[in-house]
């Protein structure tokens, strides 16, 4: 709904689940959402780790065009797309696990766990696997490594996509209701304040 998004994007969002904080409020006004998925990305990417690291900016500035949307190799654009090759979600971690170096679901998991642990010695084993299966599948050792120490990184900032999305959801909602019921809106927050 065009109005919802409106009114996300004005930064006029108290009362707006998830979107009352100042630094919400500027990321909106930056971000322009115009899909629920712009909403659901905004809301994983705004905490601690990504926003020290450049991760929020590179997702707002490739999301308007102002800087060009790449992926780490070009199998990853299915699943990089929605979020304009910025690697998100805990989900993600796992997919490119699989597309590229063939684990299972369940050896995504264990990879998109131990990336989570930082330990030394799982991480060398779960390298040496990626790197394997992705040479097996037709690519660089180089390239494999690159990518690996690339999801690596991410990984420690990524974010369950569904918690996300439910959080989106209700953020959402609030927004609509906002927008389309303003004075409904304000008296329901008043109470229960």
């Amino acid at each position: 709904d065009r109005a919802s998004y409106q009114l996300m994007s004005s930064g006029e969002t108290k009362g707006v689940f998830q979107l009352e904080s100042s630094g919400m409020q500027q990321l909106f006004k930056d971000l322009q959402p115009d899909a629920f998925e712009d909403i659901v990305a905004a809301v994983a990417l705004y905490r601690p780790g990504p926003l020290g690291t450049g991760m929020v900016d590179d997702f707002v500035q490739r999301k308007h065009g102002r800087i060009k949307v790449a992926y780490p190799d070009p199998c990853l654009e299915p699943v990089l797309k929605d979020t304009y090759g910025v690697i998100v979600y805990q989900e993600q971690v796992m997919e490119i696990a699989r597309t590229m170096a063939g684990y299972t679901l369940g050896g995504a998991d264990l990879l998109r766990r131990a990336m989570g642990k930082k330990k030394a010695e799982g991480m060398a084993k779960q390298r040496q696997t990626f790197v394997d299966g992705a040479v097996g599948r037709g690519h660089t050792a180089e390239n494999a490594g690159k990518i690996f120490d690339l999801v690596d990184y991410f990984a420690g900032y990524g974010f369950n996509k569904s918690h996300s999305a439910a959080y989106a959801l209700i953020t959402y909602q609030t927004a609509y209701l906002k927008a389309h019921f303003p004075v409904e809106f304000v008296c329901a927050t008043l109470s229960a304040d």
